[in-house]
């Protein structure tokens, strides 16, 4: 018999309402146990999806530890396709710990991370990448990131998965029946119509690779990096990106000596954006410490934004950091443009040959929109549009893909070389397993584990 287990469901702190859930086939039993219904005491066992206003009681002493509503819902119709036992507890830390610790000492056991989750899998009712993006919908930081994860989560990653697999399977097919049945009236199976059949398979793969870099980023957020010489507008452009005074804005050098980092919604891209300490040669203890950090910032960063100041003359300072920054993914920005523009376009170009170069007067909060876009369409460039719902967020999909198509492009090799089918065979069906783990059809125990140990407890 599996086990029955139990968790709290919500997040620890002061609320209104704490959810403690349980599942498993003793849930009725444990709940029957210990919840008293305020106006209909003598009906046991209580009523499927119905919801009872009463008390936990600890059947040891008759003690009333919480005021609760609670639920029974009847498997298969559930999350985790078994019984479940929803108790809603007032949002008191006290509350929920004795409330779940009666649960405990009633005969369930307590939930290991995401097992909630796991069971909804191992019991059918999500496929692998199903559940992945429960967790991705519970951290999801932004409306896109939110929306994302949903599509996923209702099955638009595993049916377009599923659907590059059935046409391996086709292929895998025609391939097995021609070598084991070669004097059979059977259509012969070309190297032609070979390496057209992995051509597409290959394409289809390359399309959802195609949104990995973008969905990496719409789930777990840009990092980006301001970076430039002193008193250049470093904090300002902090400040006016974030609405709001965080960062101290003086007319003296140096005045950040540390990096302060935010996170903020761009476009609905979550960005975390680094405002750094002025990189520059300095003899003060404290400012090296906080360009030590400032490099740092640097070299973690997705994208950089350098600052300088386009009223004046290009600076030593100006030149060494850009020739650090180089052919890396930034944008420039000749700021203060309202007091005169001394810098040009092309000397920028000198040193950031790849960079988007944009004029700002941050303090006037000119250029602030155009940075935003830039940042935007650098994320949702290229093949992917910004309405575009399926994208690749996962770390661990987007490697089986990239192996997937590895060996679909190997068996194209063969093919074009003519070598037997025999060998073919053997790198399809490596892809065909490979994603096959995607959405948990061909996988591991310890990559379950290792899937659901991300998750929270409760979930």
């Amino acid at each position: 018999m599996e086990d029955t287990i139990a968790a709290i469901a919500t997040a620890y702190g002061e609320g209104g309402i704490g959810v403690i859930r349980m599942s498993g086939s003793q849930a009725r039993n444990i709940m029957d146990s210990i919840f008293v219904s305020k106006y209909t005491k003598d009906i046991k066992p209580i009523a499927n999806k119905r919801l009872y206003y009463g008390h936990i009681i600890d059947p040891a002493n008759n003690q009333v530890i919480d005021e609760v509503l609670a639920v029974f819902m009847k498997a298969p119709a559930t999350y985790t396709k078994e019984d479940v036992v929803e108790i809603y507890c007032h949002g008191s830390i006290v509350a929920l710990r004795k409330t779940l610790a009666l649960t405990l000492r009633n005969g369930a056991r307590l939930a290991e991370k995401g097992e909630f989750t796991k069971r909804a899998f191992l019991n059918g009712r999500l496929d692998l990448s199903q559940a992945e993006a429960v967790i991705d919908i519970v951290r999801a930081k932004t409306d896109k990131s939110f929306d994302v994860a949903l599509t996923q989560m209702e099955g638009a990653l595993s049916e377009r998965v599923k659907e590059i697999r059935q046409v391996m399977m086709d292929l895998l097919v025609d391939i097995t029946v021609n070598l084991d049945y070669p004097d059979e009236d059977i259509e012969f199976l070309t190297y032609n119509k070979l390496k057209n059949s992995l051509s597409q398979i290959g394409d289809m793969i390359e399309r959802l690779m195609s949104t990995a870099n973008t969905g990496r980023i719409i789930r777990e957020g840009l990092n980006a990096a301001i970076i430039g010489k002193p008193n250049v507008g470093k904090s300002s452009l902090m400040n006016a990106m974030l609405k709001e005074t965080r960062a101290i804005v003086t007319e003296i050098p140096g005045t950040t000596r540390d990096t302060i980092e935010e996170v903020i919604s761009i476009r609905d891209i979550p960005v975390r954006l680094t405002d750094t300490a002025g990189i520059r040669e300095t003899e003060n203890t404290i400012e090296k410490i906080g360009i030590e950090k400032s490099k740092e910032a640097f070299n973690r960063a997705d994208l950089i934004i350098f600052i300088l100041d386009g009223s004046a003359e290009l600076t030593d300072e100006d030149i060494s950091i850009m020739m650090t920054i180089g052919t890396r993914r930034s944008i420039a920005l000749i700021n203060k443009i309202d007091l005169g523009q001394q810098v040009g376009e092309e000397k920028l170009r000198e040193y950031l040959p790849k960079a988007k170069i944009l004029k700002t007067a941050i303090k006037q909060d000119i250029g602030i929109d155009d940075l935003e876009h830039e940042i935007a369409g650098m994320v949702y460039g290229g093949e992917v549009k910004q309405e575009e719902s399926l994208l690749v967020t996962n770390v661990r999909h987007m490697e089986l893909l990239k192996k997937a198509g590895e060996a679909v492009a190997d068996a194209y090799k063969m093919a074009e070389n003519t070598e037997a089918l025999d060998f073919i065979e053997v790198d399809v069906r490596r892809a065909w397993a490979l994603l096959g783990e995607i959405v948990g059809e061909a996988v591991t125990e310890d990559i379950i584990d290792q899937v659901f140990a991300r998750f929270c407890l409760g979930k």
